[in-house]
């Protein structure tokens, strides 16, 4: 790939035993903390989807839903049940900047330091605590960070055969979880040719057989994935498109500081000390192409709009980067190393975890709204069932319950059973695909929308309101106040109505 001048081969010892110490205690910590509010929206839209395997939907591959499907099967379906999996993505994604740190030649207490600054990081205890995309995402592009780190340094050794086709691996199966990955690879690619050491990087003649496996190992991940997104018209782009409308200038504007909070601020030295580090220092020159790749990906996200947290991934590379040079803070100056990683811990805690009451959320909600989203969904439910009593007994076998989006039908889906309601349905994302409902259910129409979205009520006859969601906590999210409208009919055929209906 390139001429790897004094690159050094040998590594220095795994710092396992404290490495796996830490993992232990996120896992710990996030398993305990797993059932204290409740589910998240996108929680009970996975386990739904988990339900409806396919190859895709129209927001994401499918294996965050087949994680959960996973999750509750084997542990419960409940919100504990389904988080192990994200408590031990965590964990893993902490011993992965680890072993960046080391691959960077960061000695045992340089990745003691990487280990225990990322355990402290926000992002990862939010992401840990939650089932998500972005989960899998943080561990799988740390693989493949990892992974094209060890290519770089190993390029011209008889053991560089041996990493191509697990990278293609890792690739296809980040493929699964997310097409964002088809983003990353050519943005390393890119900043490989342009910032990568001086020599040659394209292989030739016989040394294409090492991408050449890369991409065999990928294409049988990546390939049904994106054979459902063009059967379906690639719906991700349009989901793509409509998160970068929905951030707008203000919001691509925020999107790096953004991503430096929820790194943690007070991690800002290690990362600071990691960019400069990969840019300026010749014996890491050949790593270079990682904050190149970073800051290609924040600027993208600056540009083309899409979620500040996309780069965070290479952002903890890079901060692994920078944790050699405070490796003497383990030795000289513990107080402040654990006066900095336990301030960062509170404060990431406070952000990130269920550790505050539900009813002093405000504040959270305006960091990270996703903590809010944990909130209310029995409460919804139940409100949901008052207005299905509210439907005369003899036209409920033919009546529907229709949501605005797919928490509001997940929530009804998993709860709902027990009150007496049925099967919901939605054009909401993945749920559009599942309808519409049958021809014969032409009796009322329950609907259930957020507070300021009536949007829903414009295709049915003869719509009033019949209950109203609280979710007790006073806790400000999207469900709160949410009404339940009972309507006499859809105002045309489920088949002509719903194309109206789908929403991405």
């Amino acid at each position: 790939m390139h001429a790897r001048g004094k690159v050094q081969s040998a590594l220095p010892p795994f710092a396992a035993a404290p490495v796996a110490a830490l993992c232990a205690v996120v896992t710990v910590v996030l398993v305990a903390l797993s059932g204290r509010y409740g589910f998240h929206r996108d929680e009970l839209y996975f386990l739904l989807a988990g339900r409806h395997p396919a190859w895709g939907y129209p927001d994401q591959p499918p294996l965050t839903p087949l994680l959960a499907r996973f999750g509750a099967d084997l542990f419960g379906a409940t919100p504990t049940g389904i988080r192990v999996v994200p408590a031990l993505l965590a964990a893993a994604s902490v011993a992965l900047t680890a072993l960046i740190a080391r691959e960077l030649g960061a000695e045992r207490d340089g990745q003691v330091v990487a280990a225990a600054a990322v355990s402290c990081s926000g992002y990862l205890l939010g992401n840990g605590h939650l089932l998500s995309t972005s989960t899998f995402d943080l561990a799988s592009w740390l693989v493949i960070t990892l992974l094209t780190l060890r290519l770089l340094r190993t390029t011209g050794t008889t053991g560089e055969a041996h990493w191509w086709p697990l990278l293609g691996l890792a690739v296809g199966i980040a493929a699964l979880n997310k097409l964002l990955v088809l983003v990353l690879v050519p943005v390393l690619l890119a900043a490989v040719l342009t910032t990568g050491p001086h020599g040659r990087f394209l292989p030739r003649g016989r040394e294409l057989r090492g991408p050449l496996t890369a991409l065999l190992a990928a294409l049988p991940f990546a390939v049904p994935v994106l054979w459902w997104q063009a059967a379906h018209g690639w719906p991700e782009l349009a989901v793509g498109h409509n998160i970068s409308a929905a951030q707008g200038l203000a919001g691509r504007l925020v999107a790096i500081p953004l991503q430096l909070l929820q790194l943690s601020p007070l991690l800002a030295p290690l990362w600071i000390t990691g960019l400069r580090r990969l840019l300026r220092e010749e014996q890491l020159r050949w790593a270079r192409p990682v904050a190149a790749a970073w800051l290609a990906l924040c600027a993208l996200v600056l540009v083309g709009g899409g979620k500040g947290y996309y780069p965070i991934p290479l952002l903890y590379a890079v901060t692994a980067a920078g944790c050699a040079p405070f490796a003497h803070w383990l030795r000289e100056k513990r107080g402040k190393l654990a006066l900095l990683l336990g301030t960062a811990l509170l404060t990431s805690t406070l952000a990130a975890l269920p550790v505050l009451p539900a009813s002093a959320l405000a504040v959270p909600i305006t960091v990270d709204p996703d903590i809010g989203e944990e909130v209310g969904w029995q409460e919804l439910t139940a409100a949901t069932a008052v207005g299905w009593a509210a439907i005369p007994p003899a036209e409920r076998s033919h009546a529907v319950v229709l949501t605005a989006n797919y928490g509001e039908a997940g929530a009804i889906a998993h709860y709902g059973p027990a009150l007496g309601l049925p099967a919901p349905w939605s054009g909401h994302m993945g749920l559009w695909f599942w309808g519409p409902p049958p021809a014969s259910d032409d009796g009322p129409v329950l609907l259930v929308h957020p507070a300021h979205s009536a949007g829903l009520e414009q295709h049915f006859r003869d719509c009033r309101p019949v209950a109203r969601v609280d979710n007790g906590h006073g806790t400000p999210n999207m469900e709160q106040h949410a009404a339940v409208v009972l309507c006499t009919g859809p105002d045309r055929s489920w088949a002509a109505l719903w194309p109206l209906l789908r929403r991405y």
